[in-house]
């Protein structure tokens, strides 16, 4: 089993720090003063997380929580409303967060794959609408969500600009962005190029309280149209020097958030075992690395992440999180859970749907209840949170919020 892509998130509490423009707290005096009068909604975790989409201070108030507490958060991939319901379902009953994530070609099939994407225009609109979806419904189902874009190569940058600007708007209605944050992954470039790209981003998002994901080496594997099946295997393992020196470069944007992806030779997709061989103790010499460079007495000065958690085994995981890991995405797992639910639905009922009458009880009597699109997608719905639930489970996300 495998680990999949980890990613290193670099911010620090001070490195997270909105702009000052939407209302953030500038001073741990401020930050106390804050929590000292305003109500919780959960009480394992700071008062700025609310119920519905965590975005800005109070997304990094929770990951914080995360590291401090132990746990990592499931982040998924989706390509429609039942796969977004199903993750807020699934984290309303194992008791934690949860983040939902697009990827552009999700967006687009959430859009409709007949329409033309010239210039990513379906892929934008899909994603807006899936995001706008989530909005509407997450506080319904008591959990804080965060809203994630996956993977944006340098040629897909117009599909980050897209989304931007509805933030932009969003938060010149509301204070706060449509989307929590965004992966930039420039890894392709070099490394100084990739860098400059994102701290041209970060300064954007900043803005409106928005963090930046980028990062650092290769991630092997294909997934959703990116494919680095063939890519030299040097390239699978970060640096610790790569990963500070993006850490002093995107520092020095006011207010700026931002999480890094160092890989440590993780795959995307589900592996035999002994076919990747991981490398998870350079996030621990990273952490090591960047305390020496900033000081300090926090031995997890970054919050990681990985992606492609699907098919990683538990000891995997729980030694990551001891790194520092605060979110593991999954998607090829829930993808087969997803699907799996349809399997098992037309296998139970498979004699009820052959015909639009006629079963085993009657000649005559309709099927209509079974073939109702409903019925297998609701349980292909329950099969990915039942799925989801496991993985909160191996993440230590259970009954975090209470």
């Amino acid at each position: 089993m495998q680990l999949a892509i980890a990613t290193l998130l670099v911010g620090s509490a001070a490195a997270f720090s909105p702009a000052t423009s939407f209302g953030v707290r500038n001073s741990a005096l401020n930050m106390a003063e804050e929590t000292a009068t305003e109500t919780k909604a959960f009480a394992k975790l700071p008062a700025s997380v609310k119920p519905g989409v965590v975005t800005g201070a109070a997304l990094v108030d929770l990951l914080d929580a995360a590291k401090e507490q132990g746990y990592a958060i499931p982040g998924v991939n989706i390509v429609g409303t039942n796969s977004i319901n199903s993750c807020m379902e699934a984290a309303a009953k194992y008791g934690g967060p949860i983040m939902v994530t697009f990827s552009k070609g999700g967006g687009q099939f959430i859009a409709g794959k007949s329409l033309n994407n010239d210039a990513d225009r379906a892929s934008i609109a899909g994603t807006i609408a899936g995001a706008k979806h989530v909005h509407e419904v997450a506080a319904l189902y008591g959990v804080p969500v965060v809203l994630h874009t996956d993977h944006c190569q340098k040629a897909w940058l117009p599909w980050i600009d897209g989304l931007l600007e509805a933030s932009e708007a969003h938060f010149a209605k509301t204070g706060s962005p449509l989307f929590s944050s965004h992966m930039l992954d420039l890894s392709e470039e070099p490394l100084e190029e990739n860098i400059g790209i994102c701290k041209t981003y970060l300064e954007k998002f900043a803005k409106v309280g928005i963090l930046i994901e980028f990062e650092l080496g290769v991630t092997g594997g294909e997934e959703d149209g990116v494919d680095n099946t063939d890519v030299d295997s040097s390239r699978l393992y970060t640096q610790p020097e790569e990963v500070f020196y993006a850490y002093e470069q995107l520092s020095q944007v006011e207010g700026g958030a931002f999480t890094c992806a160092a890989s440590f030779g993780n795959v995307h997709g589900v592996y035999a075992p002994g076919n990747v061989d991981l490398q998870p103790v350079i996030l621990y010499n990273s952490q090591k690395y960047i305390q020496e460079k900033i000081g300090g007495d926090d031995d997890k000065p970054m919050r990681f992440v990985f992606h492609g958690g699907s098919g990683s085994s538990v000891d995997d995981i729980k030694y990551a999180i001891g790194a520092g890991v605060v979110k593991m995405n999954i998607d090829t797992d829930t993808q087969w859970a997803f699907w799996d639910g349809i399997r098992a639905y037309e296998a139970q009922y498979h004699d009820f749907l052959q015909g639009q009458i006629g079963n085993p009880e009657s000649d005559i009597k309709p099927n209509k209840k079974y073939y109702d699109p409903r019925m297998s997608l609701r349980a292909a719905e329950e099969a990915m949170a039942a799925r989801l639930c496991k993985a909160a489970e191996d993440l230590n996300c259970v009954n975090v919020l209470n």
